[in-house]
Parts: structure tokens; C-alpha cells; sequence
């Protein structure tokens, strides 16, 4: 089998049939055997083997044009005993499936890392052996949507993708945001135009001084109105007082 892929760990895709249509094979590899079992049935293409991935890959060289791995590489993060420690399982994995891909291949596995220590340590090991690449955090702001990749290649000028930073959703609803916002400003700004215009419009109201006051009175007594008389008193503005 010179055209498969390696698939490391139990995955629940639904592109079998894509994947079989287009001539591919694929090897599954699991320690616990009922879960690629059931996935064999659906596909009828690939070949399953049970086998601990802490021991190293059971392949010859050079057989596979690429690995995929979803939520196993975690458990060779942990030691099974004084022999079986976790940077030696690694080392393992590591060199085994660097020895078992093409030169012109790639891998990409998710895990799922207790901390950054064990990030690292995953890191580590795969340069260690000959790959190029690194660790790549989707989602790093998110708790519930955050996912770690491990993207590898055989070529050491290759450089990791990029992260994800948000999802369609949150993108979607950022835009949602910044057009209700802009909006929102644009009504204030017509808003406060319309006022300075109506109250450019209005004239001011001429202050009831002490010569309007007379003035009024002189009118007043013109007519013939009972007036009273003006005093140093009239038109002057009185204290506030209770």
C-alpha cells in the first residue's frame, strides 16, 4: 500500500467514501481495537492494527504520504513506568513515523495538552526527530473552541499555517457590531446638526435691564395707565430669598 495514509488514533469522519472513491488506502492504528473496527465496517478499505504508538509505528519506510492523529498524541505525554517515560515514547512515536513517511510528506495531529509544558515537550520531540513545523492553537482566547495542531512536514523550509483567531461566527457578529456602531455615530452626528441649525435660526432674547424697565413705563404711561413712579429701585434684579 504505497498511496495511504496513516490515521492515528480514533477518528469518526465522514469522508470515507470520498476518500475510498479516489483509490486512497488507509491504515488505522488504535490500542484499543473496537473503535477503528466499527469505522472499518463503513469504509471496507482500511486495514486495522492494534498497537501501542509509545512503542514506535510497525511500517516500513517510506509507505505513507501523510498522518493524521485526532485527541492520542496526548497519552505519550504520560509515563507508563520508569521505562516507559514520556520523552521516550515520544522519541519513539517520533522517529518511527518520521522514518515511515515520504519525503515529500505532511502530519497533522490534534491533542489536547494538560499545560504548556506538555505543548512543548510534543514540540520538542518532533524536531528532535527531523520535522519541521510546530504547534498551532486555534481559538486561543476561547475555552470551549480552542484546539491544538501539531502540523509537521518532511521539507525543513516548511513554515506552520497560520492560527485561526476567530470563528465565522464571531467575525460575523464583529461586523454585526461595527456597522451598528458607525450607525449609531452617523445619527448622533445628523442629530446634533439638525439642533445647531434650529437654534441658529433663534434669536436671542433682549435682557430685561434697568433701560427696558423705564422704557416700558414711559409706553405704559403714554397710554394713560396707572404707572408707578421710577425710583433707584426700578429694574434692579432681586436677591434669591426664601
Amino acid at each position: 500500500d504505497d498511496d495511504g495514509s496513516n490515521d492515528d488514533g480514533s477518528d469518526d469522519d465522514d469522508d470515507d467514501d470520498e476518500k475510498s472513491s479516489a483509490g486512497s488506502e488507509e491504515e488505522m492504528m488504535d490500542e484499543s481495537f473496537a473503535p477503528p473496527r466499527k469505522r472499518a465496517r463503513r469504509t471496507k478499505t482500511a486495514e486495522l492494527v492494534q498497537h501501542d504508538m509509545g512503542l514506535g509505528l510497525p511500517f516500513k519506510d517510506g509507505t505513507f504520504d501523510g498522518a493524521i492523529s485526532v485527541s492520542a498524541l496526548q497519552w505519550l505525554c504520560y509515563d507508563n513506568s520508569s521505562k516507559q517515560s514520556a520523552p521516550k515514547r515520544l522519541a519513539r512515536f517520533f522517529g518511527s513515523l518520521y522514518r515511515c513517511l515520504k519525503r515529500t510528506s505532511r502530519a497533522a495531529l490534534q491533542f489536547y495538552p494538560q499545560d504548556d509544558q506538555q505543548s512543548a515537550l510534543v514540540a520538542a520531540a518532533a524536531a528532535r526527530a527531523g520535522f519541521a513545523g510546530g504547534v498551532v492553537v486555534d481559538f486561543p482566547n476561547s475555552a470551549r473552541a480552542r484546539k491544538h495542531y501539531l502540523c509537521l512536514s518532511m521539507d525543513r523550509a516548511y513554515h506552520k499555517p497560520s492560527p485561526k483567531l476567530k470563528d465565522d461566527d464571531q467575525v460575523v457578529a464583529d461586523q454585526h457590531h461595527q456597522r451598528d456602531k458607525s450607525h449609531v455615530t452617523v445619527a448622533a452626528k445628523q442629530r446634533g446638526e439638525r439642533h445647531h441649525k434650529a437654534c441658529k435660526g433663534k434669536k436671542k432674547k433682549k435682557k430685561k435691564d434697568r433701560d427696558w424697565v423705564i422704557a416700558k413705563k414711559e409706553f405704559q404711561r403714554a397710554e394713560g395707565r396707572d404707572v408707578r413712579p421710577d425710583t433707584k429701585f426700578s429694574g434692579r434684579k432681586r436677591k434669591d430669598r426664601f
